[in-house]
């Protein structure tokens, strides 16, 4: 049950009593081992000894403290211990967490964990139950393996670059980071399949998740035109290649969306517009007449929206039941009635920013909603705690700091 003061259910997260080792930097691993803490797992951030996480230091503004925003908003919810796995001492720390370890998220590029000594092939030997997920820009295998990756690449080698903007020549990413979050939406979804699997068969697997596969994964409407009729499609800006008119256009004082995807839609929107001319238009008589049509249909449209703002044509639109809506900047967005609604804000507490705002849940659990249990964490905040409750003593711990367990040089 969910109390209505509080939003807290009295039945645990769904993955209480998991336990996940994040060896990973930047976006796709930690936001993927964010997915997991928000869902009640203990998640065990280990960082490289001095600098941590890249992404602590990213971002071109200061914070209070040493961690930049991005960090903050990808790191809610675990906990962050240094380790240097360079070291000897180091690794058998991490040998010893994978013992009663669920999950394991790493995204070096490929071959470095094998070359540490910390691969699958050797951890799953210690915890045959083990899940072990690496991410990287191209995957494991084959011919771009040992390349760099980074979502920019991958948008652009796998084909979503070539789908974004207006295929004027000039290349345009997505302005969000689709490979690399779209990598750990399937990474968790992987993961979480294998951890089921590993409950019932006590046999953990290696996950081998990329951004070029998951970028790829994505383009279903793109890849099927493809394959449809042989030509590689082109970019159409805010246009849809199944569906026309279905895009941003220009009313008297700005751009807003709308659709009208089928010949009901179509209908009424003529009627709305008083375009009877363009009801009886040949090229417009069915979905295929107005795809082929679009641009000549789209420049019809805009010259009816022209008499009002784009608000009025909203408000028209959808009280006679039209797809249709405004473009909003990320403030607007986040300050919207709905917006705010859906709680697609939050604010964590934290130890040095005090107040720091965070994207809320993307996904509303009705009887185990998430909750923040803890703040994005402080470099190596949680070492000896974590050492602590694996076992090791006082005297074990300040043997592995002699050893350089926790040093910036090996």
């Amino acid at each position: 049950m969910t109390s209505p003061q509080t939003g807290v259910s009295s039945r645990p997260l769904p993955l209480v009593g998991v336990k996940v080792l994040d060896i990973s930097q930047v976006m796709a691993g930690p936001y993927t081992c964010m997915l997991l803490a928000d869902m009640g797992a203990d998640v065990v951030k280990i960082e490289p000894p001095g600098s941590g996480d890249q992404t602590r230091g990213a971002m071109g503004f200061k914070m209070k403290g040493p961690d930049s925003m991005g960090f903050l908003n990808m790191n809610r919810n675990k906990r962050s211990i240094t380790i240097n796995l360079k070291s000897d001492a180091g690794k058998k720390i991490l040998f010893e967490l994978v013992k009663d370890a669920d999950i394991l998220v790493e995204n070096y590029r490929p071959g470095v964990m094998k070359k540490l000594g910390v691969s699958y092939e050797v951890l799953s030997k210690i915890n045959p139950r083990l899940v072990y997920a690496s991410i990287s820009g191209f995957g494991q295998s084959g011919p771009w393996a040992d390349r760099p990756g980074f979502d920019l690449m991958a948008q652009a080698m796998s084909g979503v670059m070539a789908m974004t903007g207006h295929g004027d020549g000039r290349p345009v990413k997505a302005g969000v980071p689709v490979a690399d979050i779209g990598c750990a939406l399937f990474a968790t979804y992987g993961i979480l399949s294998a951890y089921i699997g590993a409950k019932n068969t006590g046999q953990g697997q290696y996950i081998d998740a990329s951004l070029f596969d998951s970028a790829l994964a994505f383009s279903i409407w793109d890849t099927a035109e493809y394959w449809g009729t042989g030509k590689p499609p082109v970019a159409l800006g805010t246009a849809n290649r199944m569906s026309a008119p279905y895009q941003a256009v220009k009313a008297k004082n700005e751009y807003f969306v709308m659709g009208a995807t089928n010949n009901k839609l179509w209908q009424k929107l003529c009627e709305i517009l008083g375009r009877d001319d363009l009801l009886n238009d040949a090229r417009c008589k069915t979905i295929s007449d107005r795809l082929a049509n679009r641009e000549y249909i789209i420049t019809e449209l805009e010259n009816s929206f022209a008499a009002k703002d784009a608000d009025a044509w909203i408000d028209e639109l959808l009280a006679k039941g039209i797809p249709a809506g405004p473009i909003l900047d990320y403030p607007r967005a986040f300050a919207s009635e709905h917006g705010q609604h859906r709680k697609m804000k939050m604010e964590i507490d934290h130890p040095i920013e005090g107040k720091v705002p965070n994207i809320g849940f993307a996904v509303k659990m009705q009887g185990t909603p998430q909750q923040v249990r803890r703040h994005p964490p402080l470099l190596g905040e949680h070492t000896h705690e974590v050492l602590q409750e694996a076992g090791f003593s006082a005297d074990q711990i300040k043997a592995f700091e002699q050893a350089g367990a926790f040093s910036v040089e090996q």
